[in-house]
């Protein structure tokens, strides 16, 4: 943990990781500005589409197209956050329309929520109260297979095995 929150491993596959390259590196986003230009010029190619996020182990939201993986996003780094973040324009400024903690090769805890919202008003950016769609990611303390918790239905959908109510998925990180 560090003051702004847990910093998150990435625990996808290792083929994954292979796709980090100094030119894919999502951009860092450090003002409403930065975000203007870039959501401005990226949107017109896919207008409906949220984008791919992380919020970087120093607090800046940097974004990527849809498709992107969040660990090239990263630049292979760890996380306080990633998910997927939608726009939408308020009275001629950019809003987050919604935004998640969707990440499979990061699986962040819901609680990173906060390092999100501080990142975002740190560059004054209008947000939710809250992740628009939370995922719950657990690692099977049995089987060792990532889980998504649905209904708060804490069992293992591979082998049957209860699945902790705390966030475990880094203690068993593999694939990096």
């Amino acid at each position: 943990m560090t003051s702004r929150g847990r910093q998150h491993r990435y625990v996808g596959p290792a083929e994954l990781r292979g796709l980090v390259r100094p030119e894919a590196v999502g951009r860092s986003i450090r003002s409403a500005a930065d975000l203007d230009l870039w959501v401005s010029a990226v949107a017109a190619a896919e207008p409906a589409e949220p984008f791919t996020f992380v919020v970087d182990s120093a607090g800046v939201l940097r974004l990527a197209p849809r498709r992107s993986e969040h660990v090239a996003c990263a630049g292979g780094g760890t996380v306080l956050a990633a998910g997927e973040m939608g726009f939408r324009q308020e009275s001629g400024r950019w809003v987050v329309a919604e935004v998640s903690n969707q990440s499979t090769g990061y699986c962040p805890d819901v609680a990173s929520w906060a390092a999100v919202a501080d990142a975002l008003d740190a560059i004054g950016i209008a947000r939710p109260a809250a992740f628009t769609h939370e995922v719950v990611f657990r690692r099977c303390p049995a089987c060792r297979e990532l889980n998504i918790v649905r209904d708060e239905d804490y069992v293992c959908v591979f082998c049957g095995a209860g699945l902790p109510e705390e966030w475990n998925v880094d203690g068993f990180a593999h694939g990096g």
